[in-house]
């Protein structure tokens, strides 16, 4: 995983310099993501690894499948990934982006899962706190796992807070065995 995030920072750094100077990091972060949707897609991934086709013939075919979503420069984008063999980077490019995009914005993206729906008002605090905590505007997910018995698990970036019952128990065992 480390190699293709290697071999993508590059592509995703001139992506995001140009949306930057052209004051469209939405589109551009749309684009990419489109891309890379296609490209995961089973006949995509066989279209691209087809030995009887050019290079030019595959990136035609990939222009095609999402010619909607695509603007002449992020046209050209896929081109250069293509002369360069590098389609199959366009999920890691993407991602790397979203990560430029969010630390450009001063954002983050937080997920949430409790054992209960959060009320608007959890939801309100806990968005406070996080933002106050990572100096950052965050933008709360929340989502429901009821097997956690009580707490919740809060993602933002690489930072993990587990503060569910479950995991208190594993801390306390843990604790009592050492």
């Amino acid at each position: 995983m480390a190699e293709l995030s290697t071999l993508a920072r590059p592509y995703a750094k001139a992506a995001f310099s140009y949306a930057q100077q052209a004051s469209d990091l939405k589109g551009w972060g749309a684009l990419l993501a489109t891309a890379a949707a296609v490209s995961q897609s089973e006949k995509v991934r066989e279209l691209l690894d087809d030995p009887q086709l050019t290079s030019d013939q595959r990136t035609d075919k990939f222009l095609s499948i999402c010619a909607d979503d695509l603007s002449d420069s992020g046209a050209n984008f896929i081109r250069l990934l293509a002369e360069n063999h590098r389609l199959a980077l366009l999920p890691e490019i993407s991602e790397l982006f979203d990560a430029l995009k969010a630390q450009a914005e001063a954002t983050l993206e937080v997920e949430v899962v409790s054992a209960r729906a959060l009320s608007d008002a959890q939801s309100q605090k806990l968005t406070e706190a996080l933002a106050k905590k990572f100096e950052r505007e965050v933008h709360l997910h929340n989502s429901v796992d009821e097997s956690l018995l009580g707490g919740a698990v809060i993602r933002a970036g690489d930072t993990v807070i587990d503060g569910t019952v479950r995991g208190r128990l594993a801390k306390l065992a843990e604790a009592t065995n050492s």
